[in-house]
Parts: C-alpha cells; structure tokens; sequence
C-alpha cells in the first residue's frame, strides 16, 4: 500500500462506556469513567486519559499473533483499519526497544512478557520500574505499553499490540503525587537512563499544558536526538482540560500524535489540536492490560501516541539502518490525508492519519534532517540571550627584545639660549659689542683732549 491508500471501513459499532456484551463475554457494570481537572504547570502533568471501562477476564501466557478468533482481538478496530495487520507481514518490531516513560508496566500480565528492564526515577517506585505508581491511574503505564507492544496471553488470545515482537523498557515517574523528585528531573533522568539502555523509541503519553518547557529538557532531548532515538508524544486531550498542545509536545523533533474517533474524525474530547501535531491516530474506544491483569476501554491521545510509537517500531525494524529522522519521515509522508482536508499539515489531524502497512513498504525519499523540527536551532534562536560564552584561550604575551638605549638631550625652553646659539651666536656677538664701545670711549676721549687743547686760560 502506498502513501494515501490506506483503507477506512467505515464506521463499527460503537462499545458503550456502559454495558455492552463482548461476543459472550460480559462486560463490568462497575465503570471508572473519569475526566482529569486541568493541570497546569510542571508540577501538574495530566496524562491523557478521558474514560475507563473494565472488561474482565484476560489474561494467560504469551507468544503473538494476527488471529482475530478471539473477541477481545476483534475489538482491536485499529489494527486492521491502519494497515497494522497488514504491515506485520513485512515487519512485527523485532529487534527494537520502546521505552515507556509512564507510571510504570505491571509485572504479572503475560501480555508484558516483552519487558526487557526498567528503572524508577520518582523515588516511589521499585528499582525496576514495574510496581505502578500514582494515585490515580496507577495503571496508566500498563496500559499505554499494552497498545504499543503487547504479545497477547496465548498465539490466539489476548490483546496485542501493534509491535508485539518489539522489547519494552518500563521507566515509572510520579504524575502529581509527592516524588521525592521534582517531575522536569524525573523527565529528564528518565529519557537519559532510556537512551542509555538502548531505547530505539521513547513514548511520552503526557502533557504539561504549558507551551513551555524546562531547561533542564533541553539536554535531554537533544541527548535523544543525539543518539538517533525517536521521540513520540501524546496531543492531549480537551477533555483533560488541554485546549492546545502543551510540552513535550511543543519541542522541536518530537513526532506528536493526535486523536481520531473509530471513523477517523478529529476526537471532540480524546485530542486537542496545534501547529505541532504531526500524525493522527485512534484515541477513542481504546484497550489497554492493567498491571493486574485486567483489560479496560479507554480514550485519549495517551494511548494513540502508543500506537505511533508502535508503527515506528515496525518501521525501524523493517529497516534497521534506517536514522529516526527517516523513521519520523516515512510515518508522516505516508499518512492518509483525511476526508476533506487539503491543507496539510493540519492542526488537528497533521500530516493524516498513521498508515502503518504504507509507512514499513512505500518508497520514501531521505531526508537530512528532522522534518519536525531541529531543536538545537531552537535552543540557539531562542536560550542565547541567557547563552554563557564559551571562554576564549589565553594568549600569551609575545616577548619583545630591548631596543638599544638612546642618549638623551637636555630638554631646552625655546626662549632661553642653546648651547649651540651661545658658542656660535652670542659669546661673538659680545666680544664685538665690547670691541666697538671700547673704540668709541677711546674716539670720544682724543676728541675731548683736542677741545681742551684749543681753549687756551685767559687772563
């Protein structure tokens, strides 16, 4: 299939957030359906849940497969109306680690049988990342790692996720309770400890419904981009109080994925919108494994990030010598414009809707560069008035040789006498001056003697 030709079957069935039979299996009346209060700043993250609901009775041991005989599989609506199962015959994510930066991945599920390793950066957690953390939504994290990555309880049981060969890395951080680490360190220790542990993907199913983001997360994306990781995060949700994207999905580089509905129309409360949403994908009528074992409806964009991050696992597998920026390349230019939309990217639906069976096969030119964005440009346009200058080296002084001494004349006023206008001007201009009055005494003195001489006495 190539870019634009992914196939939308129209609407399905619709599961109630109710009651609703599930082909014989019959669905919890005890329904959790819950809307976040906005939670503004980075001291308050919401995560992009909008509602819950139990369906209980899942869970065995695990090996995957693209059987629908079981219903669970069938509700699945995304893997066949994105190309998913069409996709796995080229490419299922072996070979490719999805880091999931969220509450943390339950242990005992079978479905998380992929869990390589894990890690916890809220203080809270347990040293492998995979006791839930949190308040609410503990199970967040399961959830998010179970679309993006889950092998199923048996070869035709279970849900599965759109990479389900792919490795998982659980990295839990505290959302809103009482870390003993401030939330914008856990981000950034949490994306330094993924990378370092060979995280090919990273999945932030988070908003801080602020545009802005802290320094501190400067470095650790770059580090990300850095080490060729993509990095894919959620839109938010409208429900959850998000009317505009927020960070992370503001950074520069980062692929962000908004919400549809099961027809493929932008989700009136499952997604929000803004210039940076890149991919749409299904937000709505969503399965998710809890960390006990139990499978939920759910919506939000939360869990259609997992979805993308999973396309970019089957990417990157079909394709192992591929850089993330080509990654991020192949999912956006073969997205599937959606119906009516011509001007793209759009801020609801961005470049379309994620075509995975188009994004592992259709011929994609390279690119040299992220087609999302460069945030180290960002980071000099943008930080430099705060920009410490690298210090400049010392140069040492050049040595310079002595100059010769030089005699030094009298300093002399110009209106007093030199020595030179004394020897060579006034001592002669004197001795002639005397000479001449000494002439003229001696002519005045003779010519007195002659008066005399000639007066002679009368008597």
């Amino acid at each position: 299939m190539v870019a634009g030709s992914m196939r939308m079957r129209g609407p399905r069935r619709r599961v109630s957030s109710r009651r609703r039979g599930l082909r014989g299996a019959r669905v919890s009346a005890a329904v959790a359906t819950h809307r976040r209060r906005p939670l503004v700043r980075m001291a308050a993250i919401a995560v992009a849940v909008t509602g819950m609901l139990a369906l209980p009775g899942f869970t065995v041991p695990p090996s995957p497969s693209p059987s629908v005989s079981d219903p669970l599989r069938a509700m699945e609506y995304w893997l066949d109306d994105y190309g998913i199962r069409d996709a796995w015959q080229t490419s299922t994510g072996a070979g490719v680690k999805i880091a999931i930066i969220d509450t943390g991945i339950g242990k005992g599920p079978a479905e998380f049988s992929g869990v390589v390793g894990g890690t916890d950066v809220s203080g809270l957690g347990s040293p492998d990342g995979r006791t839930p953390v949190g308040a609410r939504d503990p199970d967040h994290g399961s959830w998010v790692a179970s679309l993006a990555a889950s092998r199923g309880t048996s070869p035709d049981t279970g849900m599965l996720g759109v990479a389900p060969d792919a490795e998982l890395l659980s990295i839990s951080v505290g959302f809103g309770v009482s870390a003993s680490v401030p939330f914008t360190e856990q981000i950034a220790q949490a994306i330094y400890w993924a990378v370092d542990n060979g995280a090919d993907i990273i999945n932030l199913s988070f908003t801080t419904n602020t545009p802005d983001w802290d320094r501190s997360w400067d470095d650790a994306f770059m580090y990300a981009f850095d080490h060729d990781v993509v990095v894919v995060a959620a839109a938010g949700n409208r429900a959850s109080g998000t009317g505009v994207v927020g960070a992370p999905a503001t950074i520069p580089g980062v692929l962000v994925v908004g919400g549809v509905d099961p027809r493929g129309r932008a989700s009136l409360d499952a997604s929000t919108q803004g210039i940076t949403i890149a991919v749409a994908a299904p937000s709505e009528n969503l399965l998710g494994v809890s960390a006990d074992g139990t499978v939920v409806q759910w919506d939000g964009t939360s869990g259609a990030a997992p979805i993308v991050a999973g396309v970019a696992a089957l990417v990157r597998s079909a394709y192992p010598d591929m850089d993330a920026d080509d990654v991020i390349n192949h999912i956006i230019r073969t997205a599937t414009p959606p119906a009516g939309v011509t001007d793209l990217p759009d801020p609801l639906y961005g470049y379309g809707l994620v075509d995975a069976e188009a994004a592992v096969t259709a011929s994609v030119p390279a690119v040299n560069e992220n087609p999302l964005g460069n945030l180290a440009e960002w980071i000099t346009i943008y930080r430099r008035a705060n920009l410490i200058p690298d210090p400049q080296p010392t140069v040492p002084p050049a040595a310079v040789e002595p100059l010769p001494p030089v005699e030094q004349q009298a300093a002399g006023s110009p209106l007093l006498p030199s020595t030179d206008s004394l020897l060579y001007g006034t001592v002669p201009l004197t001795a002639a001056t005397v000479a001449a009055i000494l002439v003229a005494l001696g002519v005045t003195a003779a010519v007195r003697r002659i008066r005399l001489a000639s007066r002679a006495p009368r008597r």
